[in-house]
């Protein structure tokens, strides 16, 4: 189950060789306080709940799957739960208004990022674009948002995050504990080190940080070299990240959002905010319930239309079904409309250099 890669590893933890020190008297009480801490320490670090689930998904993995007992017992031995995961979880960027979102991403650094990107990896860009039908611009942008092209790819150990959100964070626990199954199986699968890989808060992995459930089920092997790395191989994160959004039903050449306003007051339509609305309308009758679209889109297209929070007051959007397969890569509407706009900014830079 471990086969270590120090380009996607923590960093070592050098041996610990102690010379022989003079003895030292402790005073009991001083012994008795020092345990007491300890004791109380260990159960703020591992609560109940995190015990309890380790032992159940260590028996579940073994029944499920055939993982070897002794095996997987000591994977989870060195598990460890981490408060900084729950405090993380429980401030998400997608809390924030649109325009806070947007300052994040669409910054001066990562659009001349991006541009660096793409001028590096043009042939294979070029290949995915043909492959699966998604721009440069898109594939781009949405790893420059995830790790800003590499740069950063998170400092928790996956095994921490997932274990920790799998047996100690009941509002998402059975998601977590599913992908921390998902994280084990594709250890085996692609000669991961499970004690070692690092990635986000929430357990995503690689460049394109991917959940471990959407590394197997998406990722591809786009330098043919028999490994879906998406660590090192930036031909498989730019291949995988085509892939996705392939099978989340993106449409080759369509549009996919544009800016609105309201010509007549709030229409007789659903608006939607934040969170990501599937298309249910057409563009023709937003038109027609006073909708002006700022761009010439088929009247067919099937809709939906967004109202967020920008810096002068509120921003209206409509958008397609291929900004909708973009919010499956991240259920946020801001997420997909940064996207979007980062890779309007970087192609621009670049068409100007």
């Amino acid at each position: 189950m471990s086969s270590p890669n120090t380009r996607r590893t923590a960093a070592s933890r050098p041996a610990s060789g102690r010379s022989a020190a003079p003895t030292m008297r402790i005073p009991t009480l001083t012994l008795l306080l020092m345990s007491l801490l300890l004791t109380v320490t260990t159960v703020l670090a591992e609560p109940t709940a995190y015990a309890a689930g380790r032992r159940a998904f260590i028996d579940h993995m073994v029944a499920a799957h055939g993982l070897d007992r002794a095996e997987v017992t000591a994977l989870m031995a060195d598990a460890r739960f981490e408060q900084r995961i729950i405090d993380a979880m429980n401030r998400p960027f997608e809390a924030r208004p649109w325009h806070a979102y947007r300052s994040l991403f669409l910054t001066d650094e990562r659009i001349a990022g991006g541009v660096a990107f793409w001028n590096e990896n043009a042939d294979l860009l070029r290949r995915a674009e043909a492959a699966y039908g998604v721009p440069a611009g898109i594939i781009v942008a949405i790893i420059g948002i995830e790790t800003n092209y590499g740069g950063r790819l998170g400092d928790y150990r996956a095994l921490d995050a997932l274990s920790t959100l799998g047996f100690a964070y009941p509002r998402r626990a059975d998601f977590f504990r599913r992908e921390l199954g998902e994280f084990l199986l594709l250890a085996r699968e692609e000669q991961v080190d499970p004690r070692t890989a690092l990635g986000s808060y929430a357990g995503a992995l690689g460049k394109p940080q991917f959940i471990p459930s959407s590394y197997r089920a998406y990722a591809v092997d786009f330098d043919g070299d028999g490994r879906r790395d998406l660590w090192d191989s930036n031909a498989d994160v730019i291949g995988s990240v085509g892939n996705y959004l392939a099978q989340h039903r993106w449409r080759r050449g369509a549009p996919i959002a544009a800016p609105a306003h309201l010509s007549r007051g709030r229409p007789g339509v659903e608006i939607g905010g934040g969170r990501p609305l599937r298309p249910n309308t057409s563009v023709a009758a937003l038109r027609a319930a006073g909708v002006d679209v700022a761009a010439e889109l088929p009247g067919s297209a099937t809709a939906a239309l967004i109202e967020l929070a920008g810096a002068d007051g509120p921003e209206y959007w409509v958008t397609l079904d291929n900004f909708y397969a973009i919010t499956r890569y991240n259920h946020s509407n801001l997420y997909a409309l940064a996207v979007l706009q980062l890779s309007q900014a970087i192609g621009t830079q670049r068409s100007g250099d």
